[in-house]
């Protein structure tokens, strides 16, 4: 059974953005691989749902963060190039990053050793700490909204569009936005987030990157998100071994329940990090982009089917976008507050810091179920190809030294 054409495919916006492909949906908003017809570049288009775009207050906000976002400059931040609304579809015209999400890279290759998050994390706090400094809260800092370039280049994507939605006279002020995981506490209790609440959700962000798993475990959205009131984010050393003590400390800060124990903002805990690597003598590390990205495959999928030659002949935009279903990948639906938190297995000890380091080390890797492990492709060598494989792998451990890399969910340090 035929999938329905999406009827974005094909549409021209403002006689200038040509949607080609599409490349993640969520609930909020659908991403597309789209040309830019007057400059011949590719381009990320954002559309947003028909429940915004007929929305003033929302289409006021949506032009006022974009705008604002285009004007910061930072290499760890997605570039902003245009907005617009076409018959009744409000849409964001980005720039394209070849590669995948930090989301993709997590399921392929599981936790990470020190060296890789701070090569994935030092470039997010610059360019939140660039927001920051401009009066710009991100309000939804996740792995999904982290991208990987084929290049190794590590930035954020999304700026605004939470506060945007959150301001829409279609959001009621009960709903909770963001993605329950990585909500920091305030998020959660009420709708008030600033450049310390990017600072919490980068501190679950990093205690993922380096256990495989977020903090947190609950049975719905709205569980999760009400066990941080109660409950301290656990040492990542408390979960998995391996963990400098400097980059647990760096976690149980930005991670306080009271924001005013936490780091002020991205620059002070990307000034952190890097001290904290300094004194570790972490060696540098291009981050790998993840091998099987949906934006790969689509752009794949799309120049493979010979629409390189694509009609640039304007076609009509078809109306206010209407979402499909959510993507795992994308934002959690937003839930409304209500008394009740998870089941108490699922609850870390309320107890924080290192004092029961000694108890709960050693528990071993904790890795997404849904990983991915990283393979040699084989298919067309046989035994030869295997045995190739082998002596490859061997000489790297000769060679590469104190440089490391990550394979599936287990650290391999070679040298």
């Amino acid at each position: 059974m035929n999938s329905p054409v999406d009827p974005m495919l094909g549409t021209v916006l403002e006689d200038r953005y040509r949607i080609d492909a599409p490349i993640a949906r969520g609930g909020m908003s659908a991403v597309y691989l789209g040309v830019d017809l007057r400059l011949g570049r590719e381009v990320a288009v954002k559309v947003m749902d028909s429940r915004y775009s007929g929305d003033p207050q929302f289409l006021r906000r949506f032009e006022f963060e974009a705008r604002a976002v285009a004007g910061l400059k930072h290499p760890g931040l997605v570039a902003v190039y245009d907005q617009g609304i076409d018959n009744g579809i409000a849409f964001l015209v980005m720039e394209l990053v070849d590669g995948g999400s930090l989301r993709e890279l997590l399921r392929e290759r599981g936790p990470m050793p020190p060296h890789a998050v701070v090569a994935v994390a030092e470039p997010v706090l610059g360019g939140l700490g660039t927001a920051h400094a401009a009066g710009l809260v991100h309000r939804d800092v996740k792995p999904e909204n982290v991208l990987i370039s084929d290049a190794g280049e590590v930035k954020v994507a999304d700026f605004g569009l939470v506060r945007a939605v959150a301001e829409a006279g279609v959001t009621s002020a009960s709903v909770i936005l963001g993605t329950a995981a990585y909500l920091s506490p305030e998020q959660v209790e009420s709708t008030h987030a600033d450049a310390r609440s990017d600072v919490y959700s980068m501190g679950v962000m990093m205690f993922e990157l380096l256990t495989g798993r977020t903090p947190f475990h609950g049975d719905s959205p709205l569980s999760l998100a009400y066990q941080r009131l109660t409950y301290d984010v656990p040492a990542p050393g408390d979960v998995i071994a391996g963990v400098p003590a400097e980059f647990d400390e760096i976690v149980l800060r930005a991670t306080e329940r009271n924001p005013a124990d936490r780091f002020a903002d991205g620059f002070e805990m990307q000034h952190a990090l890097l001290a904290a690597a300094d004194d570790l003598d972490l060696p540098p590390f291009t981050v790998p982009a993840p091998k099987r990205s949906r934006e790969r495959e689509m752009k794949s999928r799309y120049h493979a089917a010979g629409a390189v030659g694509h009609d640039t002949r304007v076609q009509s935009a078809p109306g206010p976008y209407e979402p499909g279903s959510s993507s795992p990948d994308s934002p959690a639906a937003p839930v409304r507050p209500v008394a009740g938190v998870g089941d108490a297995d699922d609850r870390p000890a309320p107890a924080r810091g290192r004092e029961n380091r000694a108890d709960s080390r050693g528990r071993g890797v904790v890795a997404a179920r849904d990983q991915d492990p990283l393979e040699p492709d084989l298919s067309g060598g046989g035994r030869l190809g295997a045995f190739l494989w082998i002596l490859l792998v061997l000489l790297l451990a000769v060679g590469l030294g104190a440089a490391g890399f990550w394979v599936g969910s287990t650290y391999l340090t070679i040298g």
